[in-house]
C-alpha cells in the first residue's frame, strides 16, 4: 500500500519549547490514520506544519497526491494555499463555513466553476451546463456525508456535528486527496460522534480520499482507525493498529497515569 504523506524528522520550536520533536510518520493512501495524545502533545502543531500554517524548523514533509505513478512533492515550508492546491486540505477544531449561505451554496463555493469568471458570467450558454453539473456533484457529496436533507438550510442553523460534516463536504468538493480533520467529533454528542466516523469510513470505500484525524475521544475513534500514532510532549511514543496501541503500557500511562 502506497504512502500519501510522510514526515521525516520533523521539528517545530516555539522559543525553548520543542512542540514537534523529530517526528516521522507515514499516512497510507485510502486509509484513516488516527493521531492521538493528551493536550499539548503536539498533534495540531504537527498538522499545522504539514499544511503550511506553520514553518518547520527542521525535517521534511513529503506528499504524493497521485499514487506510485505520480511525483513525490517535497512540500516542506510551502504556503498553505499552495499545499491546498496540491490536494492536501485541512479542517479546524471550530468549523468555519459561510454561515449566511445555505449548505448547498457552501459546497458550490468550494467546487468553483466557469460562471464565477466575470468575463464568462454574462453569457449564460457558456456556463449553464457547468453549473448544472456542479449542483449534481454537490448533492452527491452532501448525500455521502448525510447532509442532503439540509441542502437549503443556512449553515448557522446546523448542529455542531453537522457543521463538522459540512467542513468535510467542502474539503471533498475541492477534489482533495488527503484531508486532515482536527477533532471532527469535538463538541458533538456521542451518538452523532460515532455516526461521523461511520460516514468517514463510508467515504473511504467510494472515493479516492485519505484521512488523517486528530481526536481526543479515543474510545469512540479507535474502532474506526486503520493505523494509530500516539504523541506525547512532541514525540511519537507509540504506533500500530488500534488494538496494539490500546494495550501499549506507554499509552495507558499517558492517558490514565501510573
Amino acid at each position: 500500500m502506497s504512502t500519501i504523506l510522510e514526515t521525516v524528522n520533523l521539528v517545530k520550536r516555539f522559543g525553548g519549547l520543542v512542540a514537534v520533536n523529530n517526528v516521522s510518520i507515514k499516512v497510507r493512501r485510502n486509509r484513516l490514520t488516527l493521531l492521538i495524545g493528551p493536550n499539548g502533545a503536539g498533534k495540531t502543531t504537527l498538522v499545522n506544519v504539514c499544511t503550511g500554517v506553520l514553518k518547520p524548523d527542521g525535517g521534511r514533509v513529503l506528499f504524493s497526491p497521485h499514487g506510485d505513478e505520480g511525483k513525490v512533492l517535497d512540500i516542506t515550508g510551502w504556503p498553505s494555499h499552495k499545499i491546498y492546491r496540491t490536494g492536501f486540505v485541512r479542517t479546524f477544531q471550530i468549523p468555519q463555513p459561510f454561515l449566511a449561505l445555505t449548505v448547498l451554496e457552501n459546497v458550490l463555493v468550494a467546487l468553483g466553476g466557469r460562471g464565477e469568471n466575470p468575463l464568462v458570467a454574462p453569457v449564460r450558454r457558456l456556463w449553464v451546463r457547468d453549473e448544472e453539473e456542479r449542483v449534481r456533484k454537490a448533492f452527491e457529496i452532501l448525500k455521502r456525508v448525510g447532509l442532503d436533507r439540509y441542502w437549503d438550510y443556512e449553515a448557522y442553523r446546523l448542529g455542531a456535528g453537522q457543521l463538522k460534516m459540512l467542513e468535510v463536504a467542502r474539503a471533498l468538493a475541492t477534489g482533495a486527496k488527503l484531508i486532515a480533520l482536527d477533532e471532527p467529533i469535538g463538541g458533538t454528542d456521542p451518538a452523532y460522534a460515532s455516526e461521523i466516523f461511520r460516514y468517514i469510513r463510508g467515504l473511504l470505500k467510494v472515493m479516492d480520499v485519505t484521512f488523517l484525524v486528530i481526536e481526543h475521544r479515543i474510545d469512540i475513534a479507535l474502532p474506526y482507525a486503520d493505523y494509530v500514532y500516539v504523541m506525547d510532549r512532541g514525540r511519537v511514543i507509540a504506533e500500530g493498529s488500534p488494538d496494539v496501541v490500546a494495550k501499549d503500557p506507554r499509552v495507558i500511562q499517558v492517558y490514565i497515569g501510573e
